[in-house]
């Protein structure tokens, strides 16, 4: 949908923000310029401080629908509950996959495999919430996304650019939670559609654009004035934010013409691999937070088919992105995380599928500061129970954080003014820098 304006000049002010908001940048109000004053304090839970970060962007893989933990990064070739699934080595010594991700085994020496991972929900929407905020999902509150917090506690880089992203993240995403709309990442749906609607119409000119913008804020001041509240100022803001980012140079790392076609299709040429290359151009540009998401992981049914299906795309985008990332020296200050909600059941069921399984499941860490060609946690020998070094989802969390050295102990209070931290009551795996 294109924003129109009148021969005249007049500015359609209420339908301007509103499509300036959703319709190219997705959300209702641009959230990126408000200052706001600092909340914090420590919990006493003596967690530890990391003063030098080791990162500096993210870029978080999120396998929508639960991944098969045995299929992927935990397999048990000979048990009962392995299936067809075979294990292969990897360029890590002692360090085995499964057999479909063959491409990623090339890379192992620059990830740790997380295989002690454990949730206590085994149901999608939930998990799904709990693995992006570390919180239980309740109805009076929505928690913030790591993004969110992560530009909450440690401010942008881009002053022209969103501070987060979330490429194909569904209408559940929580996003920026509670936190003030300043907070909020930017939805992206199709990454091959670039940012839509983001340009001034043909034969608008940069004056006329102007003197709408000061008509608006003229009309707007004695209100603004008035009603001089923080939900105000973000939808008076949000015409400047918009602006600001219409002429951004920066506008460009949306586009993914601009990336040589070979590269193009070393990641896949499906919405998934392309979105993983659109977060590779945006954290290039200083966006600190890049989610993009791959579905379909719910396999009750023909999990031995479904699953080399995923994997594919999954194998070819992330082998791409690590040597990309290696070759323009940016893996050591870009943690790449692949994550999912839980795990699918050892047992194979009577349609050749896996169900929920949120007791035992693998999840992936690479760059920022990980070190390579390790693993981290250990199931049995049918992948039922973590047996050594269980990771709870707020502990994830809390070593993602560590690696970019947010305060892990500072409180921020939601509207009600409850206390909460960016991982809840999460302890980073320090081991693993």
């Amino acid at each position: 949908m294109s924003i129109e304006f009148t021969t005249s000049g007049e500015l359609e002010r209420r339908r301007f923000m509103s499509l300036a908001a959703k319709g190219f940048l997705g959300v209702s109000i641009l959230p990126w310029a408000i200052p706001e004053p600092v909340h914090g304090a420590g919990l006493g839970l003596n967690r530890p401080l990391n003063h030098a970060p080791k990162a500096k962007n993210v870029i978080y893989l999120y396998m929508s629908g639960g991944m098969s933990h045995i299929d992927t990064f935990d397999p048990k070739p000979g048990a009962e509950t392995g299936g067809p699934t075979q294990a292969i080595k990897t360029s890590a010594e002692g360090v085995r996959i499964a057999e479909n991700l063959p491409l990623l085994a090339n890379h192992a020496n620059k990830v740790a495999v997380l295989r002690g991972m454990t949730s206590t929900t085994g149901a999608h929407q939930q998990g799904n919430y709990l693995m992006h905020t570390s919180y239980a999902q309740r109805a009076t509150i929505v928690h913030p996304s790591m993004g969110a917090w992560m530009t909450k506690l440690d401010g942008k880089f881009n002053p022209t650019l969103p501070g987060a992203v979330v490429v194909n993240g569904g209408s559940r995403h929580p996003l920026a939670g509670f936190l003030p709309s300043t907070h909020q990442p930017l939805a992206v749906g199709n990454p091959n559609e670039g940012l839509r609607n983001c340009r001034m119409l043909k034969g608008f000119s940069e004056e006329g654009f102007e003197k709408s913008l000061n008509l608006s804020k003229k009309l707007d001041r004695n209100f603004v004035e008035k009603y001089d509240l923080n939900k105000v100022r973000a939808y008076s803001n949000m015409y400047d934010d918009a602006a600001r980012l219409m002429k951004s140079k920066d506008l460009k790392a949306f586009d993914l013409s601009e990336e040589p076609e070979e590269l193009r299709k070393s990641y896949g040429d499906d919405n998934f691999g392309q979105g993983v290359l659109l977060a590779r151009r945006l954290v290039e540009r200083q966006v600190r937070f890049v989610e993009v998401q791959l579905g379909g992981w719910d396999t009750h049914q023909n999990n031995f088919t479904r699953v080399p299906e995923r994997t594919a795309i999954l194998d070819q985008a992330l082998s791409a992105l690590l040597s990309d990332l290696s070759k323009r020296g940016m893996l050591e200050e870009t943690l790449v995380v692949l994550a999912t909600e839980f795990g699918r059941t050892p047992n194979i069921n009577v349609n050749e599928g896996r169900d929920h399984y949120p007791k035992a499941f693998s999840c992936m860490l690479a760059g920022g500061g990980i070190k390579g060609g390790q693993v981290w946690g250990k199931t049995d020998e049918e992948g039922r129970e973590v047996v050594d070094q269980r990771i709870e989802i707020p502990d994830l969390n809390a070593t993602i954080a560590y690696c970019l050295g947010l305060p892990l102990d500072e409180i921020i209070y939601s509207p009600n003014r409850r206390p909460f931290t960016l991982s809840d009551k999460g302890n980073p795996l320090t081991q693993l820098t």
